[in-house]
């Protein structure tokens, strides 16, 4: 029996809460498809799960059945680990918030997108940090680590992960938290999908309503001082400032290169945050400068237009040791030669509350200070594919010089066991015993995948 063909029993389509969408389903066609268009696969059962015991039943069949489990929470991965060509346990339909605004605490339903948990966050003035792009699945960031504009000041989404309801490859329910299954609390702060499938998050919150931030972008010709600039302002900037700077096309299609900061001041004091952000501001004549005093949730939709659904997308990422002048021409001449108007060089600083975290005290062992680069290469046409990919993997050579052995798992484009341990460094072996805990089988390794062989 081959997975296309799967038999699914009617016990199982009169018990299910939710949806079963079969290649011959009505919709199927749009509900197969993931964020990254590049993924183009087909699964022989996609379970459109309406609650955990939906999902209890889809990991039962697809275990007695031998087909390969994907699950699918935002749909967002770059790497396409949210399908397969077995069963897809589609969460789509468990999103949801709920605000307990006096614990300061934000529950969300593993569907959730950040755009849903910021909006629903701001009616109680909090907030948590949720990455840079709102289309992005709560679940997904928060398992695979999760930077965002807030983390030098509250930390990696991950770090703010205080519980979690888990079903585990053997069907049982187990809620993680420090006081119960702090193990597994642990290696779901970074470690992926790897233990089982999350179905409530239970996250942090901190006070907070507006922040002073947006976009101020330079002419491509001051691209090296900006990133110089850019280096010198962010190492010396407060917790309450997260920045990035990106060489990209202009968004208004004139083809024109620049170099933009995308920018957010989370402080209550506004004269220091203008203070702060002036620093980015004029480093030379600018192109535009779209900085103001803005909603949060409002703020980290503003890279939303940059990652369409549906484009084709090829990622590379690597931390750097440092960004010396020599990083900064490498990567200038290479968005010199970039043959996708949508592709981007993304450079984040990572420094406050994410880097003063033990590297053994979440599965996420990132936490030096320093610059983690995405090689974000989009495209739209299928026959560009080949030249894309061979820009983003050149590219990603070129800074071998300073890279350091390690990288972001929630930017990974591809099997590689290297990588992939490269991701997790220290904290691997760890991962590896609790893997053999909670997935002694390896049913969940449609992910960035601990072998717990």
């Amino acid at each position: 029996m081959t997975e296309s063909r799967l038999h699914v029993p009617s016990a199982l389509q009169a018990s299910f809460g939710g949806v079963l969408c079969e290649p011959q389903s009505g919709g199927y066609e749009e509900l197969r498809r993931v964020h990254n268009g590049l993924i183009d696969r087909h699964p022989a059962l996609i379970a459109r799960c309406s609650g955990t015991a939906d999902v209890i039943d889809a990991i039962e069949f697809a275990r007695d059945a031998g087909a390969e489990i994907a699950v699918r929470g935002g749909g967002h991965n770059v790497a396409g680990r949210a399908t397969g060509n077995g069963v897809v346990i589609d969460l789509s339909m468990m999103r949801g918030v709920h605000v307990d605004a006096r614990r300061r605490l934000i529950h969300a339903g593993p569907g959730t997108t950040w755009r849903e948990l910021d909006r629903a966050a701001h009616l109680a003035r909090l907030a948590t940090p949720g990455g840079t792009v709102s289309s992005t699945g709560v679940a997904g960031l928060t398992l695979g680590g999760g930077i965002g504009y807030l983390s030098p000041r509250f930390g990696l989404a991950a770090d703010n992960l205080v519980e979690a309801e888990v079903v585990t490859a053997d069907g049982r329910i187990l809620v993680a938290a420090e006081d119960a299954d702090a193990d597994l609390l642990w290696a779901l702060r970074g470690g992926g999908g790897n233990f089982g499938v999350v179905t409530h998050f239970v996250l942090q919150a901190h006070p907070l309503a507006t922040v002073l931030g947006g976009l101020v972008a330079y002419s491509f010709s001051d691209a090296a001082s900006v990133l110089a600039a850019f280096r010198t302002s962010a190492e010396s900037a407060s917790d309450e400032v997260g920045v990035l700077c990106a060489l990209v096309h202009s968004p208004d299609g004139s083809g024109a290169k620049l170099a933009a900061l995308p920018i957010c001041h989370c402080g209550g004091d506004e004269q220091r945050a203008e203070s702060e952000v002036k620093e980015f501001r004029g480093i030379a004549a600018p192109a535009f400068d779209l900085i103001e005093r803005m909603p949060y949730p409002m703020m980290n939709t503003l890279l939303d237009g940059g990652f369409p659904r549906g484009t084709l997308n090829y990622w590379k990422s690597t931390y750097l040791l440092g960004l010396p002048a020599d990083a900064i021409g490498a990567l200038v001449a290479a968005y010199e030669r970039v043959p996708s108007p949508m592709t981007a060089l993304v450079v984040e600083y990572c420094h406050g509350a994410m880097t003063r975290v033990a590297p053994d005290a979440t599965a996420f062992p990132h936490r030096s200070r320093g610059y983690n680069v995405l090689i974000a290469g989009q495209w739209t046409d299928p026959a560009d594919t080949a030249a894309n990919i061979s820009w983003t993997k050149e590219t990603f050579d070129s800074l071998r010089p300073w890279a350091a052995d390690a990288c972001y798992v929630n930017y990974l484009s591809e099997d590689d066991a290297r990588r992939t341990h490269s991701a997790y460094g220290p904290n691997h072996e760890r991962l590896v015993e609790l893997k053999r805990r909670y997935d002694p089988t390896n049913l969940f390794r449609l992910n960035q995948n601990i072998d717990p062989g």
